[in-house]
C-alpha cells in the first residue's frame, strides 16, 4: 500500500520552500523528494537549531561572566548560571535530540509496503549496474537508475570489487556496498524529476566520477520505459549507423559489452543496449551525445584515468569513430 504523505514530509516542504529555496536542487538533503528523505531533512534542522541554541547559551554564559559588573554577578549568583545553564540545559537538550534522531533512524529502515519494486544495484570500479530482476523478462541498464512514483523501491545494494556507498541524497541517507553481501535500502519517490546520486565511500583513483543519475517517473511512463528496455535494439536506420554496429564488432566492443539482441552478451562492462537514451556517460563523467561518445571511446583513459575502458582514439580512423558514435546513439 501507499502511505500518504506525513507530517515529516510536509514540514519538511515548508523548511525548504519558505526558509531554504535557494538550497533545492538535483544533489542536496535539503530538497527531498520521498518521505525517508523528509525525515532525515527535519532532523537536520532539528539538530541545527538545537545544537545552535545549546552554543548560543554557553557564549552568552561567556560574555556575562566577562563583561557583567561585579556587583550584578554576586546579586544573581554564579551557582544557577553554572548549574542551570552550563549542565542541566545542555544535558536535556543533547538527551531529547539524542531520542529523537533514534526515532528518525528507526523509522527510515521501516519498510512502507509489503510489495516493493526489488532493483538490484552492482556497485564495480567506476560504474553502477542496475538490474530489475523482479518485473518479467529482467531489464538490465548502467549508471542510471529509474523508479516509479508512489510505489516504495527496495535496493539490493552490492559490491564486484570494492567497499562502495551509494547515495541518493534527495531520497534517502548513504549505505554502504560490500563485497559478498548484500544490504538493502527502501525509498519511495513522492514526485517525479531528476536527482544525482555519489559514491560517497573511497573506492580508487576516480571515486569522485563515480556519480549516477536516479530518475523518478510517473507510473505509466516508468512502465513504458522498462518494457523497452527489455526489448531487443533496432536494426541501423542508416548506412553510418550500420557500418558503426559493424565497427563495434569488429573493434572488439562486445567482449565487454551486452547489446540486447545481438551476439554480444558480455557483462565485464556497462550493458549499452539502451545507451543512447542515458542522460549522462562513464558514471556522469560526461552528458550523452554523439560527440561525447566518439571523444570516450576515443580516449576513455584521458578522461577518466585507470578506468577498465581501454582507449580507441589510435586503433580507429575518426570516420569510424563517428560512425560507432552514431549507432550508440541511435540505441533508444
Amino acid at each position: 500500500m501507499t502511505e500518504t504523505p506525513g507530517r515529516h514530509r510536509v514540514l519538511a516542504g515548508l523548511l525548504v520552500a519558505g526558509v531554504l529555496g535557494a538550497c533545492s536542487g538535483v544533489q542536496t538533503p535539503l530538497d527531498p523528494m520521498g518521505d525517508h528523505a523528509a525525515r532525515i531533512a527535519v532532523l537536520t534542522w532539528v539538530l541545527f537549531i538545537g545544537g545552535t541554541a545549546i552554543f548560543a547559551l554557553v557564549m552568552g554564559l561567556l560574555v556575562f561572566a566577562v563583561f557583567a559588573p561585579a556587583r550584578i554577578r554576586q546579586a544573581l549568583g554564579t551557582r544557577g548560571f553554572v548549574v542551570g545553564g552550563g549542565m542541566i540545559f545542555p544535558t536535556v537538550t543533547l538527551i531529547a535530540l539524542l531520542i529523537y534522531s533514534l526515532g528518525v533512524s528507526r523509522a527510515v529502515v521501516l519498510p512502507m509496503s509489503d510489495n516493493p519494486l526489488r532493483i538490484e544495484v552492482i556497485a564495480r570500479q567506476y560504474w553502477w549496474e542496475v538490474r530489475y530482476p523482479d518485473e518479467g523478462e529482467g531489464a538490465v541498464t548502467a549508471n542510471e537508475l529509474r523508479l516509479p512514483v508512489g510505489r516504495e523501491v527496495e535496493l539490493l545494494l552490492s559490491s564486484a570489487d570494492v567497499i562502495h556507498s551509494l547515495w541518493i541524497p534527495n531520497l534517502h541517507g548513504k549505505m554502504d556496498m560490500i563485497p559478498g553481501r548484500v544490504n538493502r535500502q527502501r525509498m519511495r519517490a513522492d514526485r517525479p524529476g531528476v536527482m544525482r546520486g555519489q559514491c560517497t565511500e573511497f573506492c580508487g583513483v576516480q571515486h569522485t566520477l563515480m556519480a549516477f543519475w536516479a530518475v523518478a517517473q510517473e507510473p505509466a511512463e516508468f512502465d513504458a520505459w522498462l518494457a523497452r528496455q527489455r526489448e531487443p535494439i533496432p536494426p541501423p536506420a542508416t548506412p553510418e549507423q550500420a557500418r558503426g554496429m559493424q565497427v563495434f564488432g569488429e573493434a572488439g566492443c562486445g567482449a565487454c559489452h551486452t547489446v540486447r539482441g545481438t551476439e554480444w552478451q558480455s557483462r565485464l562492462g556497462p550493458d549499452l543496449s539502451r545507451v543512447g537514451s542515458r542522460l549522462s556517460l562513464a558514471a556522469g563523467a560526461l552528458d550523452n551525445h554523439r560527440g561525447t561518445l566518439a571523444g570516450w571511446v576515443a580516449g576513455a583513459q584521458d578522461i577518466k584515468p585507470g578506468n577498465a575502458m581501454p582507449a580507441f582514439g589510435r586503433s580507429l580512423p575518426g570516420d569510424d569513430l563517428l560512425a560507432v558514435a552514431a549507432w550508440m546513439e541511435s540505441l533508444r
